[in-house]
C-alpha cells in the first residue's frame, strides 16, 4: 500500500540536498533511516565498550583495596613505612 505524504517546501529542498541522482524522496529518506540506524548502532558498541572499561577500572581499585583491607598484618614504624 502506498500513503501519500505531504512535505513542505523547505523540507523537500533538504531532501533534495541529499540526492545524489535521480531517486525518489522515499529512497532518499530509507537511506537516510539506514544511516541514523548504523550511528545508533555505533553508539551503542562504543557505551558498552566505555562500560566495560569502566568496569575493568573499578575491578583494579576494588582489588587494591582488598590488598589492604586487613590493616592488622600491617607493621608501621615511624616514618610510616611498612
Amino acid at each position: 500500500m502506498v500513503t501519500t505524504i505531504q512535505l513542505n517546501e523547505n523540507v523537500k529542498k533538504e531532501l533534495d540536498k541529499f540526492n545524489s541522482g535521480k531517486e525518489t524522496y522515499e529512497q532518499i529518506i530509507l537511506n537516510l533511516m539506514d544511516i541514523a540506524e548504523e550511528n545508533k548502532r555505533k553508539q551503542e558498541e562504543l557505551l558498552i565498550e566505555g562500560y566495560k572499561e569502566m568496569a575493568e577500572e573499578s575491578l583494579k581499585i576494588a582489588k587494591e583495596f582488598e590488598a589492604i583491607e586487613n590493616l592488622d598484618e600491617w607493621e608501621w614504624n615511624e616514618n610510616g613505612d611498612k
